[in-house]
This record gives structure tokens, C-alpha cells and sequence, in this order.
């Protein structure tokens, strides 16, 4: 009996350049600034970046740990990655995350395609991570504008 597979996607505007949208969610100091739902803390990110390269993050509380896999890198336009949690999270299953990042002027359009979910309870809840995430992602961006500006 097969399974039904389920997906998340998400379509955001950030009032962001894409190379510093893309940077923000490939450069581990960056990442660490806003990476994660809600109340959660990336407090170790590691990424090499290049098509079988690997990423490890690790969020606190809680002590989630993801690992994964880039399959695809084509900067600043589109990442392809596996995601797997190894501790602190019940379902190690692996699942794929694609985003595109697309150029409007000076803001980036981004698509997030999390995919291969087994039934639909974890697609709720990675739609509400992923949003909470996005959000912070936003806030990151706006503290970056502002302290550029600041320096000019």
C-alpha cells in the first residue's frame, strides 16, 4: 500500500536584494541570525555549499539537530536540499526542500517548495515552522538595511 506524499510551498516577498536573501540563507553566520520557527535558536550552523555538499544546524531548545544534502546550487538563483532531522525531532524521515530566489528590482521573490511528507499532520506543522521562519528571515533582513545605512 503507497503512502500519499504531501508537500508544503510558500511564496514570499522580501524588500531585499536576492544575493543578500540568497547569502542570509546559505552563510552560516547569517543563518544563525534567523533560522528557525518561532522561539527556536540556531546556535551552530555549518554549510558547504556546492552540490553534494552538506549542511548541519542545530536549534535550541531542544537540541534539533538537521542535517542534509545540496543536490542543487545555482547562486543566487535556486537551492535543492535534503532535510533530516537527526535528534531532538520524532521523524527522521528525509524529505526535500527547493527554493527559488527571484529577482524584482530590488526585492526578491521566494519560492519554497518542502516536500515528500508522509500524510498530511507534518505538512501543517512545517507550513506554520516555515512561515515563522520567514518572518524572522524578514526581520533579519530589515536589522541588515537598517545597520548598512546606518554605515554609509
Amino acid at each position: 500500500m503507497s503512502e500519499d506524499r504531501a508537500s508544503v510551498r510558500i511564496v514570499d516577498v522580501f524588500d531585499a536584494p536576492r544575493e543578500l536573501v540568497f547569502a542570509a540563507w546559505t552563510e552560516p553566520e547569517r543563518l544563525k541570525q534567523w533560522w528557525g520557527p518561532g522561539f527556536f535558536e540556531t546556535v551552530f550552523a555549518e554549510v558547504d555549499l556546492r552540490p553534494g555538499g552538506r549542511y548541519e544546524l542545530l536549534l535550541e531548545p531542544g537540541s534539533m539537530r538537521l542535517v542534509g544534502e545540496f543536490r542543487e546550487v545555482t547562486p543566487p538563483r535556486r537551492l535543492v536540499y535534503t532535510w533530516r532531522w537527526i535528534e531532538g525531532v520524532p521523524d527522521t524521515r528525509e524529505s526535500l526542500v527547493t527554493v527559488e530566489f527571484r529577482e524584482d528590482g530590488q526585492r526578491t521573490e521566494v519560492v519554497l517548495v518542502h516536500d515528500n511528507f508522509v500524510g498530511p499532520g507534518p505538512v501543517d506543522m512545517y507550513d506554520e515552522g516555515w512561515r515563522s521562519g520567514l518572518s524572522k528571515l524578514r526581520a533579519f533582513l530589515r536589522a541588515k538595511e537598517t545597520t548598512d545605512a546606518e554605515r554609509q
